[in-house]
Parts: structure tokens; sequence; C-alpha cells
């Protein structure tokens, strides 16, 4: 297992990180046994970077992650996070509240990283607000019962910076970053210049790249087992990156992404400006069939046309058609959020089109590609 610093915290952490969101669910509950042995192989095979959140596994996964941590915990860097939104007070005595909360399920006398959860740039001015939660979590690691603080973050990429710039006392920052979302990358080389540490959840695209893919594989030609396995080493190989964090819950799936970080070199130089290349030919061809402007909606039939469309890129230009074909089949009409198979042919879309798509027509192949059928007429 490759060893890296997190940033100004100074903690030595593993480039493969264990994340509690996924861990296999039976009956509405994780199944431990399973969950414990998959956490064990981990720490076995090195990895010492364990992530966890409340809400995580209906709520299951901080203790599953503190029952395998018994008689394990030394070394291991633990990291969950705050909830400021629902019925949260965003203030700083719920925050010191969550922390004792999270700190009983674990069964550890402190949190390493504290991360407030899913920050835009909205919740992030009431956080770090005087009084805020933010407020909290410095009285808790003034106690001891957290050692660093940082933030997760879901928002537009320059609202990291703003973020960063506003609580310069956050020490790490947990963001999506993947072979087909690099929206984060600047602002990701931004805080490690700042000292903070990187940490990247979805390095396989939430699941989209555990699918097998030609155009994936010939990214890296050559001795590539899998598609994951080149979205790790695609991350990792990223200077700004820390820690990648992978939702495992099979041991070989530990073991996998194991061995993939624990290359000295994830990816060569020469093979990293190769792939960066390729993925900016594959945007190019992308931007062809759609930008993702959303001028075409609303649709009157609730048809979402920019998301039809991106999944039809990912069969058509990334090769990732089974991935594809199951979010399109996830589509939930009771939020108007209708797949091809809505189009009445109205017509209200193609007008609006900057780029001129003949949208009508690209639904219905969208349709025969990921939904197996002619649209409705």
């Amino acid at each position: 297992m490759q060893y890296r610093i997190l940033g100004r915290t100074g903690l030595r952490v593993s480039a493969l990180g264990f994340g509690g969101m996924r861990f296999k669910m039976v009956d509405e509950h994780v199944d431990q046994d399973l969950a414990i042995a998959v956490l064990h192989r981990a720490m076995g095979l090195g990895v010492n970077y364990f992530d966890s959140a409340v809400g995580y596994c209906r709520g299951e996964s901080e203790t599953v992650i503190g029952k395998a941590l018994q008689g394990r915990r030394e070394g291991k860097v633990v990291s969950t996070k705050y909830p400021p939104w629902g019925q949260r007070t965003k203030k700083a005595d719920d925050c010191r509240m969550m922390i004792e909360q999270s700190l009983s399920r674990l069964g550890i006398e402190h949190i390493d990283v504290y991360h407030m959860h899913s920050l835009d740039w909205a919740t992030a001015q009431q956080v770090l607000a005087k009084g805020g939660a933010v407020d909290g979590a410095r009285r808790a690691r003034e106690e001891g019962l957290v050692k660093h603080l940082g933030f997760s973050f879901h928002d537009d990429p320059k609202r990291m910076i703003d973020i960063i710039e506003a609580a310069p006392d956050l020490e790490v920052v947990t963001c999506q970053y993947n072979l087909l979302d690099r929206a984060n990358e600047e602002s990701m080389a931004y805080a490690h210049e700042k000292g903070l540490g990187v940490v990247v959840m979805g390095p396989v695209g939430g699941g989209r790249l555990g699918f097998p893919s030609e155009q994936i594989l010939k990214l890296v030609p050559g001795g590539t087992k899998s598609s994951p396995e080149i979205a790790l080493r695609f991350v990792l190989s990223n200077p700004s990156v820390t820690v990648a964090i992978s939702g495992m819950n099979t041991l070989e799936m530990v073991e996998g992404n194991a061995a993939t970080a624990s290359r000295e070199e994830p990816l060569s130089g020469e093979e990293r400006q190769r792939v960066l290349e390729m993925l900016e030919e594959n945007k190019r061809l992308a931007d062809l069939y759609c930008t993702g402007c959303g001028y075409c909606l609303p649709c009157p039939n609730g048809v979402n046309i920019p998301e039809c469309f991106r999944l039809m890129n990912l069969h058509r230009v990334y090769g990732l058609t089974e991935a594809a074909r199951q979010r399109y089949r996830w589509f939930n009409e009771e939020q108007g959020n209708r797949n091809a198979d809505a189009c009445q042919e109205c017509g209200e879309c193609e007008p609006k089109c900057p780029q001129k798509i003949p949208i009508i027509e690209q639904l219905k192949e969208t349709h025969r590609a990921l939904g197996g059928q002619r649209p409705r007429l």
C-alpha cells in the first residue's frame, strides 16, 4: 500500500480509503458479518483511512466501522461528518451533540477528521457563521474530541475556493472527481496548494466505471485488467489527490483496489497525458451530441432531455452501455424526470437548442439503445 501525507494535518494515510456508504444491506440492515470481514481485510492490506457519516447505510455505518475497529484502532484514521440539513439547527450546540453521538457509535475517543457534510455555498455561510456548527466542532477540537476539521463538497467548483478562503482552519476537503467528472480539478489543485488534504469520493463514478468498457480500456493500453482499475489509477495519479475512497462491500473489491493503490506509480507521465488527451477528445465528441445546457427544458411531457443524452454519451462515447441502461431504467416519473419513451414529438424543444440537435430523432435513438424498444407515439 502506498501512503501519503494528508495536507497540513500531518496524518499518514493510505492512498486507498474505505468508504462506509455502500455496505451490503439485508432486510434494510447492514450485513454486519460481511461488512466487518471486508473491513478487516482492508486493514490487513494496509488501508488505514475510514470514512463514514451519520446517515450512511440507514444510520448503521458508524456502528459497523466501530465494531471493526475494536482492538485495531492504532494507526487508523477515522473520518465522519456532521449533517447540516433537515432538522439540524446548523448551530454549535447541535454539532457538539452530534460529535458525542458519533464517538459513541464508533466506540473511539476522538475523531481524526470531522467534516461538515455535503456543503454548498449557502449552507457553508450558515455553518461558518458565528455560533454555527463549525464553532461547535472547533470547541470539540479544543477538548481533543476532534483532531482536524474538513468539509465534503457538492457545489459549483469555484465555491470550494470560497469556502477554503472563508475558513482557513479547515484542513481537508472531500469531493467528487473521476474520469467522467473532472469539474473540481482546478479547485482541488488550489486546495492542495493551500495545504489541504484532498480526499476523492466517487473515483469510479458512483459505480458507472465499474462496468466493462473497451473504450475505457484503450485509455491505458497493455496490462490493464478493468475499467475500475484505470479509473482508480487515474485519480491517484493526480498530484493534488491524497486519498481515493471507495465504497467496497466484497473481499474481491478490496483486494483489487488495494493492489491498484499499491503501485508506486499509478500512471506514468506519458500514460496520464495520453488519458487526458483522450478524455478531451471524448468530451468534444460528447458535446457534439449535447452540451447539457438545458435550454431545451422544460419538456411539456416531463422528458429530462439532457439526462437522456448524457446517458447516451456514456454508451456511445465511453462504451459504458450497461451503466447507461441501468441508470436509464431508474428514471422517476413522479419527479417529472421521465425518459425518452415519454416523448410525444411536440417539437417544442428543437427550436430552443443552440446546437440545432434533432432532438426528437436523438430521443428515439436513445430509447432504442438504452430502453430496448421504440418510443410510444
